[in-house]
Parts: structure tokens; sequence; C-alpha cells
């Protein structure tokens, strides 16, 4: 088992409020990223969260890829996001398709400020000896 994880926090988006607030807008531009990353979407799930005291709801998108997963955080209250975008090597490295969709999504948000992460799952699986 081999894979990169990687995880974006973005504040101060200066996308339009939409982006934030619609589940089924936000999954289908989720689903556009996904498939021009190369990347294989198998199932998904977009949902909103009901308003508060302190704002509107955010909503969650998530989308299971055949190489593993995308989900998306919004905070609108707050103008932040977190994306987490993982894929595993198994068969053939998928990480700058990661890295792709990862960036297109950032490019979305607008963000003012963002901070990365960066992951290498798993290591090397030791042979049977």
């Amino acid at each position: 088992m081999q894979g990169l994880h990687l995880t974006a926090d973005l504040h101060h988006c200066r996308c339009a409020s939409a982006w934030l607030l619609d589940a089924q807008l936000l999954g289908v531009a989720c689903r556009d990223a996904v498939q021009a990353a190369g990347l294989q979407a198998v199932g998904e799930l977009f949902h909103s969260f009901p308003a508060t005291a302190q704002g509107p709801g955010g909503v969650t998108a998530t989308i299971l890829l055949a190489e593993s997963h995308l989900c998306v955080h919004t905070w609108p209250e707050q103008s932040a996001v977190t994306l987490d975008v993982y894929v595993c090597n198994f068969g053939a490295d998928h990480s700058a398709k990661a890295q792709l969709l990862l960036d297109s999504l950032i490019a979305l948000f607008m963000p003012g400020r963002t901070e990365h992460h960066r992951l290498q799952r798993g290591g090397l699986t030791p042979q049977p000896g």
C-alpha cells in the first residue's frame, strides 16, 4: 500500500458564495475537476448543512475515486474550505493527477491564504522471505 495524501486549508476565500453554499453546484465542479485530472469517480455524496446562529450552513462534497477519494468541506461563515485528496499508487503513480485535482479546486475557491500538507502514505511492502 502506497499513496499520496494531499490536504489544503483555504482561508479568506474570495469565490462566489454559491461555491461555499450550494452542495449540488459544488458537486458538479468536483466531478468535473476529477474528470479533468484523469481520475475515475465511482461514487459521490453532496450534503448541505443547515444554517446556525453563526451563519449559513456549509457543504460537504465527497467523491469516491477508483484511486481513493476527494473530500471538500466549506465554512461559509468563515470564508474557509478544507480539501482532502488521497490517491493510492497501486499499479500506477497517480500523484500528478492528485496534485492537478487539488490545484484546480484551490483555484476555484480563490483563497487569500492556503496551508498545504503532503503526506506519503504507506511504505514499501516487504517481500516475503
